[in-house]
């Protein structure tokens, strides 16, 4: 792995944020919110000032927030930002699961929902990760 394809000089064109720290959180709390409600803390954090938002590394597929739900609402929350403060606003989602197969599919399932990136969690792997990039 020869390392990420670009650095903080094109992620600050895409983002167009020059002259200032680039600002994201960990959504919190991290469990227990449902997906409106998580989309709704990021849409809130977005819409408060913060660049981008990130899925806390154990948020994954719970039975109160299943993983299809966080991410449509994440998107939203995200879409709703941008369009109200008229800058670039994003959402780490985490699709960290337990085969490749799965991973793939939620990143695909993320990408069609109009996100550029994803999250995967360390624990996966070196090799699962430089599969997935």
């Amino acid at each position: 792995f020869q390392g990420p394809a670009t650095g903080v000089i094109v992620e600050r064109e895409r983002l167009d944020k020059f002259g200032r720290p680039l600002l994201g959180a960990t959504v919190k709390p991290k469990l227990g919110l449902s997906g409106k409600n998580y989309g709704r803390v990021v849409y809130e954090g977005l819409r408060g000032g913060l660049d981008f938002l990130k899925d806390d590394e154990n948020i994954n597929s719970q039975p109160f927030m299943r993983w299809k739900e966080r991410y449509l609402y994440c998107m939203e929350g995200v879409n709703r930002a941008a369009a109200a403060t008229g800058e670039v606003k994003g959402s780490y989602l985490n699709v960290t699961s337990a085969t490749m197969e799965q991973m793939y599919e939620r990143a695909d399932y993320a990408y069609s929902l109009g996100t550029v990136i994803v999250m995967i969690d360390l624990v996966i792997g070196y090799s699962a990760i430089q599969t997935m990039a």
